[in-house]
C-alpha cells in the first residue's frame, strides 16, 4: 500500500477527498444518526475530529456526491435530494465582549444567508431573531427543511471562565440563539452541536432540551478519533519500524463506553515526525522515539521524567469511561 498525505489540521471534507490525504470513513456513522433522529449534542476534545465531521455531515445534506464515491454511505443515500445547510461556528479567535459575540453571530448569519440566496432584516435586529427568520426563509426558499451545524458552541463560554460576569453575558446570548432551533422544529430536518463541554439543561440548554447528548453512547464513541482497525488498515503504510504495541499503550487511551479510539491529531503527528530524520526531531514527541537504535524508530518506555512532561486531559469530554477504567492520555482539552 502506497503512503499518502497525511492530513495534519485539516477540517475540510472536500480538501481530503480532494487530495491524496488518508481518510478514515465515518460515513456510515452519519447515516446512523440521520435515520435514528434528528437533533444530537457531542462533547469530545479539541483536535479530535469534531469539526471535520461536521463538514462531513454538511457535504452530505448538501447533496455532493463526488465527494463520496467510494464511501459506506455512496450506495445508501438519496442524492436527488438536497437540503439547506446553516453553519455556525465559534472556533475561530476569542471573543471577550458581549458585543463581540454579537457581531460574530450577525456576520455568521449574514453569511449564511448569501450562501442560501435569503434576505435577512439588518442587523439592528437582535441575532436570535435574525436566526429564526433565516431558518424559516431558508425552508422556504430551497422547498426542503433546514439542516443546522453548530460548531464549538461552548467556546465563548469557556473563553471567559476567569472573568464570570462576561462569562454569563456570552451564556445568555447564546442560550438565547440556541433556543431558536427548538422553537423552529418544523422548519429542521437535523441539528448538530459539538463542543468539549456540557453545560447543565438549567443554564445554556435551557432552552434547547430536545438534544439527544451521544458523548457517552457507546454505539457512538468512535464518531470521532481513530480505532484500532483504523490503524491497522488505513494507516499501514506509517507502521513498518514502528512498535505498534507501545503505539497502542501510549495513544490508544480515549473511551466514551464503547470503542477505544486514538486522538486523531496526536496520532498524525506520530507518523509525521517518524518520517522525520532522526537528528531533526526535537519537538513533544522526541521521547517516545528511540531514535538511538537506528532507522527501525522504535518507540520506547516513557521514563517517569517524561511521564511528567506527558499533556493530561482536564474536561469530562477527554475522560475515558469504561468499565473497568482505563488510562487516560492525551492533549489537554481546554
Amino acid at each position: 500500500m502506497q503512503r499518502k498525505k497525511l492530513p495534519i489540521g485539516i477540517q475540510t471534507f472536500a480538501k481530503i477527498r480532494g487530495g491524496d490525504y488518508y481518510y478514515v470513513d465515518k460515513t456510515a456513522l452519519a447515516l446512523k444518526l440521520i435515520d435514528a433522529g434528528s437533533h444530537y449534542f457531542l462533547s469530545r476534545p479539541r483536535r479530535f475530529g469534531k469539526s471535520l465531521f461536521l463538514d462531513t455531515l454538511a457535504e452530505l445534506f448538501e447533496g455532493n456526491e463526488s465527494l463520496f464515491r467510494g464511501l459506506q454511505c455512496h450506495g445508501r443515500w438519496d442524492w436527488t435530494q438536497r437540503y439547506p445547510v446553516i453553519r455556525l461556528s465559534f472556533g475561530a479567535g476569542r471573543l471577550s465582549k458581549a458585543e463581540g459575540l454579537q457581531e460574530h453571530i450577525q456576520a455568521s448569519l449574514d453569511d449564511n444567508a448569501v450562501r442560501l440566496n435569503v434576505s435577512l432584516e439588518p442587523p439592528t435586529q437582535s441575532p436570535h431573531l435574525r436566526f429564526r427568520q433565516l431558518i424559516q426563509q431558508a425552508h422556504a426558499q430551497h422547498g426542503q427543511r433546514v439542516v443546522v451545524l453548530v460548531d464549538e458552541y461552548d467556546k465563548p463560554i469557556l473563553d471567559n471562565l476567569t472573568e464570570p460576569a462576561i462569562a454569563r453575558q456570552m451564556r445568555d446570548g447564546l442560550r438565547d440563539l440556541y433556543s431558536v432551533i427548538k422553537d423552529n422544529d418544523a422548519h429542521i430536518r437535523f441539528a448538530f452541536l459539538t463542543g468539549v463541554s456540557k453545560f447543565s439543561k438549567v443554564s445554556i440548554f435551557s432552552g434547547l432540551n430536545n438534544l439527544n447528548d451521544i458523548t457517552i453512547d457507546a454505539s457512538y464513541s468512535a464518531i470521532c478519533g481513530y480505532t484500532d482497525a483504523d490503524v491497522d488498515t488505513v494507516f499501514a503504510p506509517e507502521l513498518p519500524g514502528l512498535d505498534r504495541q507501545q503505539i497502542r499503550a501510549w495513544y490508544n487511551g480515549y473511551n466514551w463506553t464503547g470503542t477505544s479510539v486514538y486522538n486523531p491529531f496526536d496520532l498524525l503527528l506520530l507518523f509525521d515526525r517518524a518520517r522525520v530524520p532522526a537528528l531533526l526531531v526535537r519537538d513533544r514527541h522526541a521521547d517516545i522515539f528511540d531514535r538511538r537504535a537506528g532507522p527501525a524508530r522504535h518507540l520506547h518506555a516513557r521514563s517517569g521524567a517524561a511521564w511528567q512532561r506527558m499533556p493530561r486531559c482536564y474536561s469530562a469530554a477527554s475522560m475515558s469511561i469504561t468499565s473497568p477504567p482505563r488510562r487516560c492520555c492525551g492533549r489537554p482539552a481546554i
